[in-house]
C-alpha cells in the first residue's frame, strides 16, 4: 500500500480499516459503515454489509421459504437450484483481483462457470421510455432533476417519448453538484423508485420503472392505440354505417376517414370537411396543431379547431362526424345544420361502443427505465488475465452477460456495451459510489473449458454449496 493510503499509527490503533473497494478509498471507523453504506468495519474486518443474493428456481424458492434453510441448502447444493448474483459480491476495485465469486456449477449436463462481481460504472446512464401522447418538451431540451442538467429529451417513438439521462459527461463533466445530482437521479431510476424531472421548456414529470408516468400532476392511464392513421385502419369497419366521417386527432399523423384507404375501400361518400396541416397521403395529416396537453398530445382544447374549411358542394347537412383522440380519451359528435356547421349533439350508443373500444385496445401507460453501461474496460481484469479474450467471448455469444440475474441486451460493435430493463433485477440491485459512480451486479456465464481457455482463474473456482457454507446470502424468487 502506498503512503498516501496507508493507515496512520493512531488509526491502525483506534482500529479504523481502509476500504478498497472503490477509489474513494474510505477510512471506517469500529461499527460505522463507508460512505457508500455498502462495506463497514466489523470488529476490525472490513466487511459487506449486504448479503449475496441468490436467485432460485420458484420450486427451489418453495422448499426455501416454506422448509427451511437446511431443506433449501440441500437442494441449492446439488448445483442447478439457484443462480449467484453480482448483488452483495462486493467489487474487484483495483481490478487486477479476481472476481470475488467464480462459481462452479453444472447446468444442463455442461460444467459451467459464472464469473459474479459488482462492476463500478462511471460510464453509466439510464434510457427511459414513457408512454404518453402528452408533450414533455422538444427534442434535445435538457432534463432536470434538483435544478441540474441530468440528460435530455430525444427521440419521440411509437405512442412514447424517450429521455436519455446520465452517462458520463453529466456524472463527471460537469460540476460536483451536477455530478452528485445525477448519480442520486440514476440510483433511484435503477432501484425502481420514483423521481420527478423538469423538462426545459416542457413539463414536469415523474417517472418510476413499470410504474405509470405522472405529468404536471396527471397520471397517465393509457398508451395510445396507435397513430390517428392506424386508428381508422383498425377500427373502420366498426364505424361504416353509423358515422359518415370521423377524424383521429393526434399530434403526429391526424387521420380522416373517408380520404383514408380505409374508408375508400368501405366506398365512404366524400364528407368535404377538409382539415388544417401538411397532407401527407390520402386521409394522413401532419402537423394539424401544436404539441400540448390536449387531444392526442395537441394544444388543442376545441378539436373544430382543425377544421380548415367545409365543401359546400361535398358536404350536406345531417352530416354525422365524430371526433375522438388516439386513447379514445377525448371524443366528441356533431351533427350538420342547414347551414353546415357542425352542432354538438348526443353521441349514439353504437358510435360511443367503437370509442369504448379504442380506450380498450390501449395498453396501461408505463415507464421503462434501462439501465446501459459500458463494461469493456478494466472490471474485466477481473474475470481473466487476458481481458480482449472476454470482450470477444461475449461478442461471439459463447459467455452470456446478466445483471443481477436479468438478461442483458449486448450491443454490437467494440467492447461490452450492455443495457437490461431494471424492473426484472432484484430489489435494491444498485449502489453508488461517492466518486461518483453506480455500482451494478453483473455475472459472466460460460462453459468450464471455454473459462480456462480464455486466461480465467479457473483455478479459484468454488462449488455453490461452498458459497452457502461461508457465506451470509438472501435467496429470491427469479422475475
Amino acid at each position: 500500500m502506498s503512503d498516501d493510503i496507508a493507515l496512520s499509527p493512531a488509526d491502525r490503533e483506534a482500529g479504523v480499516v481502509r476500504c478498497d473497494a472503490c477509489p474513494v478509498l474510505c477510512r471506517i471507523r469500529p461499527g460505522r459503515p463507508g460512505a457508500c453504506d455498502r462495506y463497514a468495519n466489523e470488529d476490525g474486518r472490513l466487511v459487506r454489509v449486504d448479503p449475496l443474493v441468490l436467485l432460485a428456481r420458484p420450486e427451489t424458492a418453495k422448499v426455501a421459504f416454506v422448509e427451511g434453510s437446511e431443506a433449501w441448502q440441500g437442494e441449492l447444493g446439488r448445483g442447478d437450484g439457484a443462480f449467484v448474483t453480482g448483488i452483495g459480491a462486493t467489487t474487484t476495485y483495483p481490478d487486477y483481483k479476481p472476481a470475488p465469486f467464480i462459481v462452479a456449477t453444472e447446468r444442463d449436463g455442461v460444467d459451467t462457470v459464472t464469473v459474479v462481481t459488482e462492476g463500478i460504472f462511471s460510464y453509466c446512464g439510464v434510457k427511459v421510455k414513457i408512454d404518453t401522447d402528452r408533450y414533455l418538451g422538444p427534442e434535445q431540451a435538457a432534463v432536470r432533476a434538483g435544478g441540474e442538467q441530468v440528460g435530455h429529451v430525444t427521440t419521440a417513438e411509437y405512442g412514447s417519448q424517450m429521455l436519455s439521462l446520465g452517462g458520463v459527461r453529466h456524472l463527471t463533466g460537469g460540476s460536483k453538484k451536477e455530478g452528485n445530482v445525477t448519480c442520486e437521479t440514476l440510483l433511484a431510476l435503477c432501484n425502481r423508485e420514483a423521481v420527478e424531472l423538469t423538462v426545459e421548456g416542457g413539463a414536469t414529470v415523474t417517472i418510476q420503472a413499470a410504474a405509470a408516468p405522472i405529468v404536471n400532476g396527471q397520471r397517465e392511464e393509457r398508451m395510445r392505440v396507435g397513430c390517428g392513421s392506424a386508428a381508422i385502419g383498425m377500427f373502420a369497419p366498426q364505424w361504416h354505417g353509423h358515422v359518415d366521417e370521423v377524424i383521429v386527432v393526434d399530434d403526429h399523423i391526424t387521420g380522416v376517414l373517408s380520404e383514408h384507404q380505409g374508408g375508400r375501400f368501405l366506398d365512404m361518400r366524400p364528407s368535404g370537411i377538409r382539415v388544417r396541416g401538411r397532407k401527407s397521403t390520402p386521409g394522413r395529416y401532419f402537423q394539424v396543431a401544436e404539441p400540448g396537453m390536449g387531444w392526442g398530445g395537441t394544444d388543442l382544447a376545441d378539436p373544430l379547431a382543425i377544421v380548415e374549411r367545409i365543401d359546400p358542394k361535398t358536404a350536406w347537412p345531417g352530416l354525422r362526424l365524430l371526433f375522438v383522440s388516439t386513447t379514445g380519451e377525448h371524443s366528441a359528435w356533431f351533427e350538420l345544420d342547414a347551414a353546415l356547421r357542425p352542432v354538438p349533439a348526443d353521441m349514439p350508443a353504437a358510435v360511443r361502443a367503437t370509442v369504448e373500444r379504442i380506450a380498450e385496445n390501449c395498453e396501461p401507460a408505463l415507464c421503462t427505465v434501462l439501465f446501459m453501461a459500458g463494461a469493456g474496460g478494466s472490471l474485466r481484469a477481473g474475470v481473466t488475465e487476458n481481458p480482449v479474450r472476454l470482450t470477444r467471448s461475449v461478442a461471439s455469444t459463447l459467455t452470456r452477460v446478466t445483471l443481477g440475474g436479468a438478461p442483458a441486451y449486448v450491443w454490437p460493435g467494440g467492447g461490452i456495451t450492455v443495457m437490461v430493463d431494471v424492473a426484472r433485477m432484484p430489489d435494491r440491485a444498485f449502489g453508488y459510489v461517492p466518486t461518483p459512480a453506480l455500482v451494478a451486479p453483473i455475472e459472466f456465464t460460460l462453459p468450464r473449458a471455454d473459462y480456462a481457455a480464455l486466461g480465467g482463474y479457473a483455478s479459484r473456482a468454488v462449488r455453490l454449496e461452498d458459497i452457502l457454507r461461508s457465506e451470509r446470502v438472501r435467496l429470491e424468487g427469479g422475475r
